[in-house]
Order: C-alpha cells, then structure tokens, then sequence
C-alpha cells in the first residue's frame, strides 16, 4: 500500500491514512487522537476553536501550537473563556505562541460566550448532527467529503444560534476529529470506535 491508495506502511508495519505519515506529530495524532470519540462541552470548545484557528493554516501548525493555546485560553473551559476581559483580549493579542489573527480571537471570545448560554451544552448540540448509524469507512482518500448535509445542518445552525467562523468544511473536520463520524481510511490500523451515547 502506497500513498496512491491513501494508506502507507510505517516503519512499525502499520497501515495508517497517508496523511499521518509526514510526521511524529501528526503520527500520534492520527494514531491516538484523531477520531475518537469527545463527549465533553470544554473539549468540544478547544477542537471548535483549534478548527477555526487552522482556517487557511496547516494542522501542523495548530497541533505544535496546541499547548500554547491551551495555556493562552485557560484550558478551554468555555465559563472563563466566556468570562475574558479586555485585558485578557490584549494578551492573546500579544502572545506569540498563538496564532494572532484578531478575527479568530474575538470569535473563539465570542463563541465561549455563546456556548456558556447554551440550555443543553455544547456537547449535546453538536452531537445531535452525528449521522446514526455511523456511515462505514471511506475505501480511498477520495471517497473522504470535504463536507456532508450533517455538517452543512450543524453549521446553519451554529451560525443561527450566533458562533462565528464554524462553516460547513470547518464542522465536518470537527466531526471527522472528534469521533462523530470514522474517516480513517478501509485497513488503517486505528480500530473502529463504538458510537458512544451521546452527551
């Protein structure tokens, strides 16, 4: 198997989706993260955010970045991000670890506010756009959809509901990272996950 296939053999014998080969990074994001299942409202907010940050970036850069918009956004706990002042606004202004582009970071403030007010949490709402059943792996990296009717639904209405840079494309990555569907690749070694209750 080859990059021509979508899948590539790694020097420990397992196949994994091309993309994955780059880098160790990458790698171990394929290999432990990407696709699993993420049940909670906080961990949901930091992948949404991550998403629109990558926006016109590599994943690379954002995966690198990722302790430093960890640090930067309080952990992405939605209530203190949401309870951000202008001083904390000036300060990730300024932060060099982050991704500075200042329509980025007034959304993820903005959205932080919008998902603090949420009656159901931020997990059940994206959740109830997660295709049941579950659609099968995709056979070839061609078969992988950019976006889907699920994430073009979900963000109608995230957009409706007031969040900011959470498009069609940008909601399927969030569903393809976080287990709402399963775009590992047919006979990439990372097991199929058990469709989890939802949230």
């Amino acid at each position: 198997m080859d990059d021509t296939s979508g899948l590539v053999v790694g020097a420990d014998g397992q196949a994994r989706c091309s993309w994955a080969s780059s880098t160790p990074d990458y790698m171990a994001y394929h290999d432990h993260e990407w696709g699993k299942p993420v049940l909670g409202d906080d961990a949901l907010f930091e992948r949404m955010s991550l998403e629109a940050f990558q926006s016109g970036l590599a994943w690379i850069t954002i995966l690198r970045k990722r302790p430093a918009f960890r640090a930067a956004f309080a952990g992405f706990v939605i209530e203190k991000v949401a309870a951000f002042s202008d001083t904390d606004h000036a300060r990730l202004m300024a932060d060099a670890g982050i991704v500075r582009n200042r329509m980025k970071v007034d959304a993820t403030l903005h959205n932080a506010r919008v998902a603090a007010d949420l009656p159901d949490g931020l997990a059940g709402l994206l959740w109830s756009y997660a295709p049941d059943p579950t659609p099968p792996r995709p056979a070839a990296r061609a078969d992988v959809p950019a976006l889907t009717p699920e994430s073009t639904a979900m963000a109608k209405d995230l957009k409706k509901r007031g969040f900011k840079f959470v498009g069609p494309t940008t909601a399927y990555a969030l569903m393809q990272a976080t287990g709402m569907v399963d775009d590992h690749l047919a006979g990439c070694w990372v097991p199929p996950h058990k469709r989890p209750a939802t949230p």
